[in-house]
């Protein structure tokens, strides 16, 4: 499936990048009220970085993702899990049913969708009084690793910005008529990795891809070699997961 943000290219390594802070979505779960066995709509898959989780959780998911090679690593990961399914669709027209779920979640999908016309999907496959979530991980910037790569990108491309994936996610939510109760959540987590899987990763970050244009080969060659000049095979890089969950009312 086509879509305005083309993924096709970097579907193989965003198997680089980190899981979610565990400790949070156990958090997420408990405050959705989630039990074995419950439905969930998993939309933006990708390569299953939260539809493993939730699936490990016992729930029975469906995982939507528009980009076939995404998906296709999604599905390759998921092979053994008997509770997930993989669906061809988007946030704003998933082609699931309609109240048939007790939770959706968007993890680093929420801000490539019109986000009005996704909280209306959402709203209209969940059951009354059921939750939906948005998260995202973000690097930790003031780590001495991440500032210097941050200088990097910044020398490169003027006015660089992370666009809504970094900004609050509540005065949207909360200005859609199908929600309440809006909370906020953060946990963190420190993605241990060998330096080669690091520039690997580099290149599926979507963001800085569309920002840099041609440029963004350079940039990441800028990465490696500093990346290298450190001497080590694994750097920590610590993250913050940041997410907001909400009630359907």
């Amino acid at each position: 499936m086509k879509t305005e943000w083309d993924y096709t290219d970097l579907a193989d390594a965003y198997l680089e990048r980190p899981a979610y802070a565990p400790e949070l979505l156990v958090e997420l779960f408990e405050i959705g009220g989630l039990q074995k066995g419950d439905r969930v709509c998993d939309i933006g898959s990708g390569v299953a970085h939260l539809t493993i989780p939730l699936a490990e959780q016992g729930f029975l998911v469906d995982a939507v993702e528009p980009n076939d090679a995404m998906r296709a690593n999604g599905i390759k990961r998921t092979s053994a899990m008997e509770n997930v399914t993989w669906y061809e669709g988007t946030g704003e027209e998933t082609g699931r049913p309609t109240g048939e779920y007790d939770f959706v979640s968007f993890g680093s999908s929420f801000n490539v969708c019109d986000r009005e016309l996704a909280m209306k999907e959402v709203n209209r496959l969940l059951k009354s009084g059921k939750w939906f979530t948005c998260m995202w991980n973000h690097r930790q910037l003031d780590d001495p690793i991440q500032s210097k790569i941050e200088s990097i990108i910044k020398d490169n491309i003027e006015g660089y910005g992370y666009g809504t994936r970094r900004e609050s996610q509540t005065e949207i939510i909360s200005s859609a008529p199908y929600f309440h109760n809006v909370i906020e959540k953060e946990g963190t987590i420190v993605h241990i990795q060998k330096v080669v899987k690091t520039v690997e990763a580099w290149r599926s970050h979507g963001t800085l891809h569309r920002q840099a244009g041609d440029k963004f080969a350079k940039i990441i060659e800028q990465i490696e070699s500093y990346l290298k000049s450190l001497g080590v095979d694994d750097i920590e890089i610590p993250y913050t997961t940041r997410a907001w969950i909400a009630q359907k009312k």
